[in-house]
């Protein structure tokens, strides 16, 4: 089981702060393996989760790439890019 934080307008659009997540069994997982399990859950999170790009994640506060594995007992922050002037 992992803890997943959520920042920024993914906690506002979503409405939760953060969530309990169970790892699957099988297999590597990785940060994209748990944006795709949230995106599957359609709606919102699909809107956000899906794309491509405007997902940033860090791992027990390091910040990681989409191939990163991702293991029972971690945390995994999920905020989107951005931009300052």
């Amino acid at each position: 089981m992992i803890t997943i934080l959520y920042f920024a307008r993914f906690r506002e659009k979503l409405g939760v702060g953060q969530e309990q997540l169970e790892l699957p069994e099988h297999g590597d997982v990785t940060v994209q393996t748990v944006l795709d399990i949230l995106a599957a859950r359609g709606g919102q999170w699909a809107e956000l989760f899906e794309c491509e790009r405007g997902v940033l994640a860090a791992i027990n506060q390091d910040m990681v790439s989409r191939e990163s594995s991702v293991y029972d007992g971690d945390e995994l922050a999920l905020f989107p890019p951005v931009t300052g002037g």
